[in-house]
Order: C-alpha cells, then sequence, then structure tokens
C-alpha cells in the first residue's frame, strides 16, 4: 500500500500541475434573437434557462427592443436552453456554461415556423476577459500576519514561489520578472527591471497577482513571468475608506561586530507608515484618493568579504551602509460614467522617495591586518515619480463587448549624490560625484474584447516611446583621485517600441484552448557623448512574434490538466546599459554596457490541479531557455587589485523545475499551505569581450546547481476575532555567473485582532525571528575569487491599527 501511494505521488510530481487559476463563479449569458426568415430582430422573446434533470425553472428574461437577452449571475455548469414566442416555433437548447469567463455571448439565435430544430447550442465560458491570466494566483497583503506594516518586497518574499535577493525578487529562480502597478508598468516599479519594490508600503496594496504564463495581451518582457500590484481603491457609494498607523522596530542586536576604525552600526531602528485611502461614491461620480508615507531607519547592507589573488594577495573588507528613507506615494482620480455604454477614469500617482546612506568601508591586509584604506561616504539620492492617466472605455450591447483607449505619461528623476573621504595611511582626498537622469515615458493603447459564443477574441495594439537623458559629472581631487575622470559626461537611452497582439479563447464542456501572438517592433538606441574614454553609442532593433498557447483537459469537475508555451524577452534597461562606474563599493566597481543585446527565452509548462473539499493540490512541472542571458561579470583590472562587475551577454542558460503547492483546511481553527518548488539551474560555458577598463576577454565554465525554496504558513483561528499565522521559509543554495549563494531560511509571527465590530484591526508580527536570513556568497574568476556575507537588517517587530469606515 505505501509503495503505490509513492509511485502515486511521484506520478503527480512528474505531471506537476501548472494551473492555480482564478476560475469565475458566476457567468453573465447574453445574446439576440431572430427570425429566421427575414432576419428581423425580435423583441419579448421569452427566455427560460432550466433544470437538465427535470426542466424546472431557475431563471428567466426577455428580450429588449433590439432582440437582446441578458441571463445575469449564472453557476457554471449544464442547462436546458429555452425560447418560446407567439408565432414562431419554441426552442429547446442544451447549454453547457464553463468557468473560464465571467461573459458569453451565444451570438444570434434563430426562431423558425417549421419542425426543424437548430443545431445543439454549446456555450464556452472564459474567466474575466480583462485579466485573460492563464495560472494567475492571487494574494491579499492582509491575509499575510507576518508582513503587515512592511514593505511590498517583504510581503512578496513571503509567496509561493517568490524569493528575494539584493533587493529584487526572483520567481521561479529568476529575476526577470515584470512588475506591473494596476496592470500597466510605471516609473514607480520600473519599465525595464524591477524597481523600488523595498520602499513601497503594503499598506497601499489590495492584491497582489502571480502570473506565470502571461498572454498575448501583457508586454513580451519579464520571462520568468509578470507580478502584479493591484492599489486600493473602493466601490462602496458614499464616503468610505481606511486609515492606518503602523511601527516597528528592527536591527534588534549587532549580529557581527564592524572591523576597526568605523562608526557604529544602526541598531533598534524605527519604522512608522500612516496611511489613508478614501472613497466617494455618488450617481455616475467616483473620487478616490489614497496615500502613504514610510518613513525607516535601516542597516541596509553589512557585507563582509574576504578576497584572494593569484599573486598571494588577501584582503579584507566590510561595507555598512546605515539608511534613512522617507518614501510617499499617492494615487487620486475620477471616474465618471458619461451614460450606460461609455465611462472615462482620470488617475494621477506621484512618489518621492528620499534615501541618506552614511557608509563606511574598511580594507584590511587580511595576512598582516594592516590598515589598506578607509572609505566613508555619504550618498544622497531623491527619486521623483509622476504620471498621469486617462482610460476611456466603451461597453457595447453584449455583456462584455468592450473597445478600451487608454494614454499614460510618467516623468521620474534621479537626483543622486556621493561624497566620500579616501583615507589611506600615506594621503587623504575628498571627492564626490551627481547623477540626474531624467526618464520620460508616453504610453498608448487600445484593447477590444468580444465574447463568442465558445470563448473570446481579444486583440489590440500599444505604441511606446522612452527617452532616458543621463548627465554623470565627477568632481576629482587635484591629486590622488580614484575617480575615472573620463569615464563621465552625457548619455541617452532612447526606446520605441509598436506592438499588435491577438488572442483567442475557446471553451467546450471537457477542453479549453488558448492561443495568442504578439508581434513586437523594438528600436533602441542609446547614444554616448564622443568624449567617454571607453564606450561608444550603440543599439539595436528587432521586429520578432511572441506566440503563446494553452490547452486544458477536463478530467473531473476536480481535476484540470494543462500545457502551456510561450516565448518572451528581456531587453536589457537603461541601468544595465548606463556606462558610467558607480562606486558604491569603492574597490568592486559596477559599469553598464552600451554592446548588451536581448535575450530571448521559451518556457514550456505542463500542470494538473486537484481539488477537495477541504483542501486541493496544484503541481507545475516547467523548462525555460533563454539564449544570450544578461549577467554581470567580475575582472580584475591589470594594474591593482579593484574588480569591476559588468553587464554582459553570456552564455545560453536552462532552467528545469517542479512547483508544488498544498491548500488543506485541517479543522475549524486550523489551516496550512506549503509550497515547494524545485528547480535545476544551468547556464553554459561562454567567452565575453569586456571594453572597461579595457579591452579584454572572459571565458566561463558551464554551470548547473539542483536549487530551490519550501515556504509553509499554519493559520491558527484563536476564537471569533484573533487570528495567528506562523511561516517560515527555505531557500536552497544556487549558482550565480560565476559562483553560488549559499543557504538562508528564517522563521516569522504575525497576529491579529479585530475590533470595532469587524471596523478596526490591531496587529503584531515579527519577521526573521531567529535572525538567520544571512546572504553568503562565493565568486571564482580569473585572477582572484571572494567570499562574502551580507548580515543586513532582516529581524523587525511590528505593531500597528487600522480602522475602516
Amino acid at each position: 500500500m505505501m509503495i503505490r501511494t509513492l509511485r502515486t505521488f511521484s506520478l503527480l510530481l512528474l505531471l506537476l500541475p501548472l494551473g492555480l487559476r482564478a476560475q469565475v463563479s458566476l457567468v453573465n449569458l447574453s445574446g439576440t434573437v431572430k427570425s429566421e426568415k427575414n432576419q428581423e430582430l425580435l423583441p419579448f422573446v421569452n427566455i427560460q434557462l432550466l433544470s437538465p434533470a427535470d426542466s424546472s425553472f431557475l431563471s428567466g428574461t426577455i428580450t429588449d427592443e433590439q432582440g437582446l437577452f441578458n441571463l445575469s449571475d449564472i453557476a457554471p455548469g449544464k442547462y436546458l436552453l429555452s425560447l418560446s414566442f407567439i408565432g414562431f416555433k419554441g426552442l429547446y437548447k442544451e447549454l453547457y456554461i464553463g468557468s473560464n469567463s465571467a461573459y458569453l455571448d451565444l451570438g444570434a439565435l434563430y426562431l423558425k415556423e417549421d419542425n426543424e430544430q437548430l443545431e445543439e447550442v454549446v456555450v464556452s465560458a472564459r474567466k474575466e476577459a480583462l485579466s485573460a491570466k492563464m495560472d494567475k494566483k492571487t494574494y491579499l497583503p492582509e491575509d499575510n500576519l507576518s508582513q503587515s506594516g512592511g514593505s511590498v518586497l517583504q510581503t512578496l518574499s513571503q509567496l509561493p514561489g517568490i524569493s528575494t535577493q539584493e533587493g529584487e525578487i526572483q520567481l521561479r529562480g529568476s529575476n526577470q520578472v515584470m512588475v506591473l502597478i494596476d496592470g500597466k508598468q510605471t516609473a514607480i516599479t520600473g519599465f525595464g527591471k524591477q524597481n523600488g519594490l523595498d520602499n513601497i508600503p503594503a499598506s497601499a496594496i489590495e492584491k497582489i497577482e502571480i502570473i506565470n504564463n502571461p498572454s498575448a495581451q501583457y508586454d513580451a518582457n519579464g520571462n520568468a513571468g509578470i507580478i502584479n500590484i493591484i492599489l486600493k481603491k473602493q466601490d462602496a457609494s458614499g464616503l468610505n475608506g481606511q486609515a492606518g498607523l503602523s511601527s516597528g522596530l528592527g536591527a534588534l542586536w549587532v549580529r557581527k561586530e564592524n572591523l576597526p576604525g568605523i562608526r557604529p552600526q544602526y541598531q533598534a531602528t524605527p519604522k512608522i507608515n500612516p496611511s489613508i485611502a478614501l472613497n466617494y461614491r455618488k450617481n455616475k461620480m467616483n473620487l478616490f484618493l489614497q496615500a502613504d508615507h514610510l518613513y525607516t531607519e535601516s542597516l541596509n547592507r553589512n557585507e563582509f568579504v574576504n578576497r584572494s589573488y593569484d599573486d598571494g594577495t588577501q584582503i579584507d573588507q566590510q561595507l555598512k551602509r546605515n539608511r534613512n528613507t522617507h518614501f510617499f506615494t499617492s494615487k487620486a482620480g475620477l471616474d465618471y460614467q458619461l451614460d450606460g455604454s461609455n465611462s472615462f477614469s482620470l488617475a494621477t500617482y506621484f512618489s518621492r522617495k528620499s534615501i541618506k546612506d552614511y557608509g563606511d568601508q574598511p580594507f584590511f591586509n587580511g595576512r598582516t591586518g594592516e590598515n589598506l584604506r578607509l572609505w566613508q561616504f555619504l550618498e544622497d539620492e531623491v527619486l521623483t515619480a509622476i504620471m498621469g492617466s486617462l482610460d476611456y472605455e466603451h461597453k457595447f450591447p453584449e455583456p462584455g463587448h468592450l473597445l478600451k483607449v487608454g494614454y499614460r505619461y510618467s516623468f521620474d528623476r534621479e537626483d543622486e549624490s556621493y561624497f566620500f573621504d579616501n583615507k589611506l595611511p600615506s594621503y587623504q582626498s575628498k571627492e564626490s560625484f551627481h547623477l540626474i537622469a531624467d526618464q520620460k515615458v508616453s504610453d498608448f493603447n487600445l484593447d477590444y474584447q468580444r465574447p463568442l459564443q465558445h470563448g473570446l477574441l481579444e486583440t489590440g495594439l500599444k505604441f511606446r516611446q522612452r527617452i532616458i537623458p543621463t548627465n554623470m559629472q565627477f568632481n576629482p581631487s587635484a591629486q590622488h583621485s580614484v575617480l575615472d575622470a573620463g569615464a563621465d559626461g552625457i548619455a541617452t537611452y532612447r526606446e520605441t517600441i509598436p506592438a499588435l497582439y491577438g488572442n483567442l479563447n475557446y471553451e467546450i464542456q471537457d477542453w479549453e484552448a488558448e492561443l495568442g501572438l504578439r508581434l513586437e517592433y523594438v528600436d533602441l538606441y542609446y547614444e554616448v557623448s564622443p568624449g567617454h574614454n571607453t564606450y561608444k553609442s550603440d543599439g539595436y532593433q528587432y521586429l520578432q512574434p511572441f506566440p503563446n498557447a494553452r490547452i486544458a483537459y477536463k478530467i473531473s469537475d476536480r481535476d484540470k490538466l494543462s500545457l502551456f508555451f510561450n516565448r518572451r524577452v528581456d531587453r536589457p534597461d537603461e541601468v544595465d546599459i548606463r556606462i558610467f562606474p558607480k562606486y558604491d563599493d569603492a574597490e568592486i566597481i559596477k559599469v553598464g554596457n552600451p554592446a548588451l543585446k536581448p535575450q530571448f527565452t521559451n518556457s514550456l509548462e505542463l500542470g494538473y490541479k486537484h481539488a477537495w473539499e477541504k483542501g486541493s493540490i496544484y503541481s507545475a512541472a516547467y523548462h525555460r531557455m533563454s539564449k544570450a542571458q544578461i549577467s554581470r561579470i567580475a575582472i580584475q583590472s591589470d594594474t591593482s587589485n579593484l574588480i569591476y562587475n559588468i553587464s554582459q551577454n553570456t552564455g545560453t542558460a536552462f532552467n528545469s523545475g517542479i512547483e508544488l503547492d498544498l491548500n488543506q483546511k485541517l479543522s475549524k481553527w486550523l489551516r496550512l499551505n506549503a509550497n515547494l518548488n524545485l528547480y535545476y539551474n544551468q547556464i553554459s560555458a561562454f567567452t565575453v569581450l569586456n571594453r572597461y577598463p579595457k579591452l579584454s576577454y572572459y571565458s566561463a565554465p558551464a554551470q548547473d546547481l539542483l536549487s530551490g525554496n519550501f515556504k509553509l504558513n499554519i493559520n491558527f483561528k484563536l476564537g471569533q476575532f484573533t487570528d495567528l499565522q506562523i511561516s517560515s521559509i527555505y531557500l536552497a543554495p544556487d549558482i550565480i555567473p560565476q559562483g553560488k549563494i549559499d543557504a538562508r531560511y528564517s522563521l516569522n509571527f504575525g497576529l491579529s485582532r479585530r475590533l470595532q465590530k469587524g471596523k478596526g484591526e490591531f496587529f503584531i508580527n515579527a519577521t526573521d525571528l531567529l535572525n538567520t536570513m544571512v546572504i553568503r556568497q562565493e565568486i571564482n574568476a580569473d585572477g582572484f575569487k571572494y567570499s562574502s556575507a551580507n548580515y543586513y537588517e532582516t529581524q523587525v517587530i511590528r505593531i500597528g491599527y487600522k480602522y475602516k469606515f
């Protein structure tokens, strides 16, 4: 018996379902009735939905003056559809309504005067058309008790299949994730790679969607998938909203003492997050306002590095950043219903992030303990983002038949000043540099969707123009400058992307299918000022198809098997291309590369889901292949021990894995969720040409490693009004270019208590209770190797209160 059970479980892992997908619970059914003889529309036809078992009445309506009928709030299942009208032959039709769409259009139905019967009408349904997400998983931040009052990044770190590394999220082992706000790319989270998630307060978020296999409706970038962050917005009539306040302390004790001679690490760092969301709805108008302010002090980085060179040199160093952050974000707007068919929305987004980093970086001879150098700095950075959007929607008479037109304009500025003291035994110098980068983005989109008799048609176009002029100015000292004075200057990033897409969904009783195609043209040019000492202007163009496909078989009401295919692209973002050396680390320096090209990824996924009365299990077996992977490669300068991390297109990368998610209600007071993600990472051998700081070739052997992560959430109901959550995360060792990252784990806790008849809520939580989330890495390159351990702030205790009105 045990052997049979193990075999069954092994087969389940091999099939691994992909498809935890949102299923609609109620469907809106529509159609028109005509006379077959003269094609005239027939008003006041009697429409009835009957039980197939006994023909009992379930729902009904009549056609309007245009012959249109609409039956709302119909549960998926099998039915009989009855049409009757004086002078015409009545009709009985077998009807199947699926669970993939909230809207379904039967098209034209014809009444006859003779005895012929119409062919059988089989109706498919698809989920809400606007989402069209194949395996969308939706999570509410309020359900994540252990992260209440924290940032979006901290909330995401608890979700299935997601891990975090150096302020970025990874989905199934890849950081190539497209992050959206309300379904759109914005300056707040970045138009290329993800940005700023560690500073967006979770209190501003209504829900989070994870989409592993996006349809053609979405932009083609992000090979690992999409994270869609939905901001709060109320729909109730009158004035309503929510206000909250949370506070906390982090870095409760020193995990590893400083190296000698530098300023103390931040301890007992405060966190304060007031928030408010207001909504006023009356008649045809809806006004909304949401605002959050997050103030934090944090030990942003506390990394100890040991470097060893082939010539015998050993260097011990520490990079400590004490960070002060103010982050304000707001959303305000107006929804207006012009009439029953036309509406528009006007919205504005504003955010301002002010960061001050007080840093120390000492260097010592690893053999003798001699003090070699002390680098102390102040990094003062202000990031301001403004976005305005105008959206128009036209509803055709048939429910779910829509035309949407939208325009968005974004402007954001990165204003950074960096002041440092470079102290050596023989001399000292004071230097600085200043960066201003303005990003201007215009987006126009047109989207059309129409429910069909057996599914849904979506199509549309999008046009984007993105310009980022960047000005970096170095201010070197008169003597002993460490700045590369010829590497500053002016550069401009220009990107133009027109795209067309079409997506067709089809469903009958046991089968579902989706086929989509996005055609995207990209013209990217990076203009470098002629005075730069290394790089020249560069860019690329392409016209590429990006298909997606899905086929699913309903084994039973509780079992479904799905197969997906996707082709996607990851274009190098402006920060990957940026030509200016970044001196955040005095001796491990980041530099971009304007010769970068996009990486293209093909992915295949097989999915299965099984549900039972008190739980469900889903799994996914997936495989991704990415060509010309974008990575940073560490090389040594031939004149010093400086290391440069340079953006490059490296070899082909493979990621194959399985994901298993179990939800189970064990009792009235106990529920658990367990998520296991195992993947095999491979990076093929490659050779690249580095141009900075001088021409050199670098070759790397192939790498491979079995990695993954495991997450467990246990939720307790302690009476009617109190909830307790304990969660744990384990991240297995993984490979990175030229090295690996070690395992890490954490234990988290959260408690909430509802007050004031459910309108108020008090919460307390703690992250990384055991203070174990330390990032350890090893890098092996030509001529050197180094190991690092980052003891940054991970343990935070928070308390808070929020009130709904």
